[in-house]
C-alpha cells in the first residue's frame, strides 16, 4: 500500500510539473525523482538482466522491476548533459559544451566518430551550423552484418558518409521537439527520417530506440540511438510486393481490395503473415476464407493497427486496436515480440513511408471470420463441440445459417457420463438458436427459440445474464455468419411445473405428500417465478420422528415452514453472489452464498442446484431451513 502511495505522490508531481511535457521528459523526470537520494542530476535506469538495455524508469516498471517480462536491475547514472566531480556526490557538473564531433566521444558514441573522420564528416560537424545527430551507439554498428558493414565503408567512403548524412537534420531539434508521427528530412537527399514518441516515454527514428537524449553541442544536438538507420523511400505495399516471403500476403490483399489502402498516406502497423503462416492453416479453411470477400478483408484488417508501433515501444503487454476493429495485445518477452502472448514476430521494423511491417509466422484469424465450429473448437468449449459433432450437427456448426449457438464450458461436462442418446441429442439441437443474437440485446423476459423448438427464458439479473439454469460466463464470440455464447452450465429446459419436477424425483417423495397436507399444491402448479429450495427425504428424515409427526399433523405449522423455503422471486445458482438475499413467502429473508462452487442457504449446503421449471426453479437441500437467529440462538 506504501509502495502504492508513494508511485500516486510521484505521478502526481511528475503531472503537476510537466503536465505541458512530453512523455519523455515525463519519464526522465521520474528517474531524476528515483535518484535524487543518490546527489544532484542522478537518475535511476532499468537494466534487463543478461542484455544491454537500459531504460529510464516509469512508476509501473520501477515497482514491477521488470520489462518486457524480465526482471531489471536498477543503476544509478548521470542524468543526460551531467557528469561527476572526483569527491563530490551524484553528478553536479554541467558536461562541456564542445561541438558534435568531440561530443560524439563524450557520450560513447565512439565508434560514429571514428566513422564520421573516415567518411571526411569531420570537418563538417565540427564547423558552424546547427545539426541533429542520430548518432549510433557502438553496440548498433558492432550488430551490423559484416557485408553491410563493409559496403557502406569501402567505394571511397561516400556510401558511408550518405548513411552517415541520413542520421542528421540541418537543425537543431530536442527530444520536446521530436514530436509523434513528425518526419524531417534528413542531410542525404531530403530523405525523411520517421520519429515516434510513445506514451511510455520510448522515442524512436526510424524504429530505432533513442538511448541517449539531448546531449547539447555548440553547434547542435546529439541523441544517441541503438542502430544504424537506413533511408525510407517505398510504401508497404510496395514492400510487400517486392518480398518473395509475402507472395500469398500479396496476393490476398489484393483480392481483399487493400492495396490502395496500403499505398496512401498512413501510419499503420502490419503484422505480415509469411507463406509459411498461410501454410500451416488447414487447407479448407484457408480456401474457405480466400474465397469469402468479407472474411477475407476481416483477417486481414485484424494483422493491421490503427498507429505505426515500433518493436522498441513495446516494454510490457498492451491491448492494441487494429483496423477490424478488435485489439490484438501486443507484448514482448525479453528479446521477442509477442502477439496474443505468442513469440511468433519472426521479423521486425520493416519501416515504410506510412507505417511498418513486422513478420509473422502464423496467421491471425480473428472471429469474424469463423464459423460456429472454429469458434468453439479454439475456445473454452472443445468438449461441447466434440458432442455437437458427435450429434449430428455440424452442417449447422459451419454453415451459413444466421444462429446462436450456447456453448457449455468444457467444466459443464466434468462429473457427468454422457452417451450419446436421442434425448441427448435432442438437448444438443435445443443449444442452437434459429437467430444469431448479441447478449447486449437480450432482455429480462424474452423468450428464444431453438432448432428443436422449445422455447427457452431470459433472466436478467444485478450481474449476471442468463438463459433457463445456464448463465453467460464470457464475452460473445461473433462468427462469420453465427455467434456463440459460452455458458455455464448445460441446458436444463423446463419440463413442467414445480409441482411436476418435484413429483418427477423419488427424493422428494416426502415433500410433495407435506405440499399436499399444507394446501400448496395449488401455489406451486400455478403461474409464478418461485425459488423453491426443496428438502428431499433426507432432510425430512434427520428431524427427530416426534417432531416430524407433529409438523405433519398441524397443516398450519407445515405450510410456515415450507413456505420459508420458497422466494417470491426465481434466481438460478450461476446468479447467486456473496450476500445474495431472496425474500420467502413468509416475508423474512433468505441468506446465500457461494463457498468453493457450493451454493448455500442461510448456511445449508444446497445438494442439487437448477431444476428448472416453467414456474420457477428448484434447488435441492438435505437439511431443513431455519432462519438465522434461530440457529445463532441455538449455537450458544
Amino acid at each position: 500500500m506504501k509502495r502504492l502511495t508513494l508511485c500516486a505522490l510521484a505521478i502526481t508531481l511528475i503531472a503537476t510539473v510537466f503536465a505541458a511535457k512530453t512523455p519523455y521528459e515525463a519519464v526522465l523526470q521520474h528517474s531524476r525523482i528515483r535518484g535524487r537520494s543518490h546527489g544532484p542530476n542522478v537518475c535511476a535506469m532499468q537494466k534487463i538482466q543478461g542484455t544491454d538495455k537500459k531504460y529510464f524508469t516509469n512508476c509501473k516498471q520501477w515497482y514491477h522491476r521488470k520489462i518486457c517480462g524480465k526482471p531489471t536491475v536498477v543503476s544509478y547514472e548521470c542524468c543526460p548533459g551531467y557528469e561527476k566531480v572526483i569527491g563530490e556526490k551524484g553528478c553536479p557538473a554541467a558536461l562541456p559544451l564542445v561541438n558534435i564531433f568531440r561530443t560524439l566521444g563524450v557520450v560513447g558514441a565512439t565508434t560514429t566518430k571514428m566513422y564520421s573522420e573516415r567518411a571526411k564528416l569531420q570537418e563538417e560537424i565540427e564547423g558552424p551550423g546547427s545539426f541533429t545527430f542520430f548518432a549510433p551507439s557502438n553496440e548498433a554498428w558492432a550488430a551490423l552484418p559484416m557485408e553491410i558493414l563493409d559496403a557502406l565503408v569501402s567505394n571511397v567512403n561516400i556510401e558511408l558518409l550518405n548513411a552517415l548524412h541520413y542520421h542528421m537534420i540541418n537543425k537543431r531539434l530536442t527530444s520536446e521537439d521530436l514530436k509523434h508521427g513528425a518526419s524531417f528530412p534528413s542531410m542525404y537527399q531530403d530523405f525523411d527520417v520517421h520519429i515516434h514518441h510513445y506514451s511510455n516515454g520510448v522515442v524512436t527514428v526510424n524504429c530505432a530506440r533513442l538511448v541517449k537524449t539531448d546531449q547539447h553541442a555548440t553547434n547542435g544536438i546529439v541523441h544517441v540511438v541503438d542502430r544504424v538507420i537506413t533511408a525510407i523511400t517505398n510504401n508497404v505495399n510496395s514492400l510487400i510486393d517486392t518480398d518473395d516471403d509475402l507472395d500469398t500476403l500479396r496476393t490476398a490483399v489484393a483480392a481483399a481490395g487493400l492495396t490502395s489502402l496500403l499505398e496512401n498516406e498512413g501510419s499503420y502497423t502490419i503484422f505480415a503473415p509469411t507463406n509459411e503462416a498461410f501454410e500451416k492453416i488447414p487447407p479448407e479453411t484457408l480456401t474457405r476464407i480466400l474465397g469469402d470477400p468479407v472474411a477475407l478483408k476481416d483477417l486481414l484488417n485484424y494483422h493491421i493497427l490503427k498507429n505505426l508501433h515500433c518493436s522498441e515501444s513495446i516494454v510490457a503487454g498492451t491491448p492494441l486496436e487494429t483496423l477490424q476493429g478488435t485489439v490484438l495485445e501486443v507484448g514482448c518477452s525479453g528479446e521477442e515480440m509477442t502477439i496474443n502472448g505468442k513469440a511468433i514476430v519472426t521479423q521486425r521494423d520493416k519501416l515504410g513511408t506510412n507505417g511498418v511491417i513486422h513478420y509473422v509466422n502464423e496467421l491471425l484469424i480473428p472471429d469474424s471470420a469463423k464459423t460456429l465450429l472454429e469458434l468453439a473448437e479454439g475456445s473454452v468449449v472443445t468438449t461441447a463441440s466434440k458432442f455437437f459433432k458427435d450429434a449430428g450437427l455440424t452442417d449447422h456448426l459451419i454453415g451459413s445459417e444466421s444462429v446462436t449457438l450456447l456453448a457449455p464450458l468444457n467444466d459443464a461436462f466434468k462429473d457427468k457420463s454422457l452417451a450419446m442418446t436421442p434425448d441427448l441429442k435432442r438437448l444438443l439441437r435445443n443449444h442452437i438458436l434459429k437467430e444469431k443474437f448479441s447478449s447486449k440485446s437480450l432482455y429480462h423476459g424474452q423468450e428464444l427459440e431453438t432448432l428443436g423448438g422449445l422455447k427457452l427464458r431470459v433472466f436478467v439479473f444485478r450481474n449476471t445474464l442468463c438463459i433457463e439454469n445456464a448463465c453467460i460466463a464470457a464475452h460473445d464470440k461473433n462468427g462469420r455468419y453465427a455467434n456463440m455464447f459460452i455458458i455455464d452450465q448445460i441446458l436444463a429446459p423446463p419440463m413442467g411445473t414445480v409441482m411436476d419436477v418435484l413429483k418427477a424425483d423419488d427424493r422428494f417423495s416426502t415433500l410433495v405428500g407435506a405440499i399436499q397436507k399444507a394446501g400448496l399444491s395449488e401455489l406451486l402448479n400455478k403461474k409464478g417465478t418461485y425459488t423453491f429450495f426443496a428438502p428431499t427425504n433426507a432432510a425430512f428424515s434427520a428431524m427427530p420422528r416426534a417432531d416430524l409427526n407433529k409438523l405433519m399433523r398441524d397443516p398450519k405449522e407445515l405450510a410456515n415452514l415450507l413456505r420459508y423455503h420458497i422466494g417470491e422471486e426465481f434466481l438460478v445458482s450461476g446468479a447467486v453472489t456473496s450476500h445474495t438475499r431472496v425474500t420467502p413467502l413468509t416475508g423474512e429473508k433468505l441468506e446465500l452464498g457461494t463457498r468453493n462452487s457450493t451454493v448455500y442457504v442461510n448456511r445449508v449446503p444446497v445438494v442439487e442446484t437448477d431444476l428448472m421449471a416453467t414456474n420457477g426453479v428448484v434447488h435441492a437441500v438435505d437439511v431443513i431451513i431455519k432462519p438465522l437467529r434461530w440457529d445463532s440462538r441455538n449455537e450458544k
